[in-house]
């Protein structure tokens, strides 16, 4: 059973920062293909950022173009996702996932690719 461990969610103010971070098996870790996807109530899940083995290759949704930075270091085991200039409307729930097979880039941001899934972190912002 594979565990990937989210946190760094939390309320603040539109146009505050907050990192996520997400553990994961330290065997595996730098051979997976991950991302970030989010999902507010009512809403489907969408997908926010992903990223390849060796963060050659990134990926991101429109909507978090230029304000979010996902990023992983493989020694750690650890992927992030820098979130600056928030908006109300990046109020969800944050997931991390991972999937050992190739992903093609243009593939990163959907959720059905992805095998493995973390619990997910809260993150709220108030206008």
């Amino acid at each position: 059973q594979v565990q990937l461990m989210e946190s760094g969610g939390g309320s603040v103010q539109a146009g505050g920062s907050l990192r996520l971070s997400c553990v994961g098996p330290g065997n595996m870790f730098s051979t997976w293909f991950m991302g970030w996807f989010r999902q507010a109530p009512g809403k489907e899940r969408e997908g926010v950022a992903g990223i390849d083995l060796g963060s050659i290759t990134t990926q991101y949704a429109e909507s978090v173009k230029g304000r979010f930075t996902i990023s992983r270091d493989n020694a750690k085991n650890t992927l992030y996702l820098q979130m600056n200039s928030l908006k109300p409307e990046d109020t969800a729930m944050y997931y991390c996932a991972a999937d050992p097979n190739w992903i093609l880039s243009s593939w990163l941001l959907r959720d059905a690719k992805y095998s493995y899934w973390g619990q997910g972190t809260q993150v709220t912002v108030s206008s």
